[in-house]
């Protein structure tokens, strides 16, 4: 068996204008500027402390932890606001999930800078979630590129490093890959570009979720 282990926001939901949102209130309930798009895009797929330790690095942490609670009230509220809307799937993804839930020689995982909570409801709302026979989130390892979440999804599926694949957006998601001696396939729809995440490891960027099968079969040729 193989094992495909997926990242989420970035990866297969365009969730950007919903952290860009509660990041900015992060800030206005302290007083502070908001950081510009492109920066609160650059440290998404860290956890929330530590993404938002790298956004604030001068305030104290009675302050940041008054910062991660204000972004987790206004995911919140602008999750039960928009509901499935706030997170969209990308174009492909579902269709990518379930070609590759179909088969009978992988297993398919998600290794995610979310939490449970955050994790939960948005698999609430795919009819495909089963598909993923095991899921880590942030609430449960240390932030990646820290190997815990891929390291667990292994011990689980009884898969080898070598027979894994991390897909993701991010050089975070390469470094985790490389870390558990796994493959990495790059996203080139998320919030890292593609020479970064070639620099971080990945084995290939893909432009769209239709090459994922031929990415695959090209790393597990041999």
């Amino acid at each position: 068996m193989k094992l495909v282990i997926f990242d989420v926001d970035g990866t297969l939901v365009d969730s950007q204008a919903h952290i860009v949102l509660s990041m900015a209130a992060a800030f206005e309930a302290v007083d502070l500027p908001v950081p510009d798009r492109n920066t609160i895009l650059s440290i998404v797929g860290l956890s929330l402390p530590l993404a938002m330790r790298e956004l604030a690095r001068a305030v104290d942490e009675t302050t940041l932890v008054r910062m991660v609670e204000a972004y987790k009230d206004a995911f919140y509220t602008h999750r039960l606001a928009q509901g499935a809307a706030a997170s969209p799937l990308y174009p492909g993804a579902e269709e990518a999930v379930r070609r590759l839930g179909a088969r009978d020689d992988l297993y398919l995982a998600i290794a995610t800078g979310k939490s449970r909570r955050g994790l939960t409801a948005l698999l609430d709302g795919w009819e495909f979630a089963d598909l993923f026979v095991t899921t880590q989130s942030a609430d449960d390892h240390p932030s990646k590129p820290h190997p815990s979440m891929v390291m667990t999804c292994l011990m689980d599926t009884g898969v080898t490093a070598t027979e894994a694949v991390v897909i993701g957006d991010t050089t975070y998601d390469m470094e985790m890959a490389r870390a558990a001696r796994c493959h990495g396939i790059g996203v080139s729809w998320g919030y890292h570009g593609r020479e970064a995440l070639i620099g971080a490891g990945a084995a290939t960027v893909l432009d769209d979720f239709g090459q994922l099968e031929g990415a695959l079969k090209t790393i597990w040729k041999d």
